[in-house]
């Protein structure tokens, strides 16, 4: 049975745009971007947490299961990964990373692997490498 989505996907996606618009790269060679105070849009603590959440619900519908529990903290967890399902406790699986870096992830502002190789992503048991399901397209 599929999960049950929460968040509006039209609702959902529109948040991810919003932050990523927010995170974007400055032109520096753009006329504007040597005197332009805070060029970029700034989101707020509600946008952030729809879009982790949204983009949570996406991973466990494109990756249904149980054997991996995916934390961004404090906005949600989710549980996704064919394999051994867990009733109690720990799963045997956990990737925990900040709000920012999940969303440099789903975006595809960030790599998997650079993500790991700076330390952005505490990730521990033999299924917790989301590569293949980063970025959300």
């Amino acid at each position: 049975m599929p999960a049950r989505r929460r968040i509006k996907p039209e609702v959902g996606r529109a948040a991810v745009r919003n932050w990523s618009a927010s995170h974007r790269e400055r032109d520096l060679h753009a006329p504007a971007a040597a005197t332009a105070q805070d060029a970029q849009p700034k989101v707020d603590r509600a946008t952030v947490a729809t879009a982790v959440r949204y983009s949570l619900e996406e991973l466990t519908a494109r990756a249904p299961g149980n054997s991996v529990e995916v934390r961004v903290p404090p906005f949600g967890a989710t549980q996704c990964i064919e394999g051994a399902t867990h009733r109690r406790g720990t799963p045997p699986a956990v990737v925990e990373v900040k709000p920012e870096v999940w969303l440099s992830l789903v975006t595809g502002a960030v790599t998997w692997a650079d993500a790991v190789a700076a330390g952005d992503v505490d990730a521990s048991g033999e299924r917790s490498d989301l590569s293949a399901l980063l970025p959300l397209d």
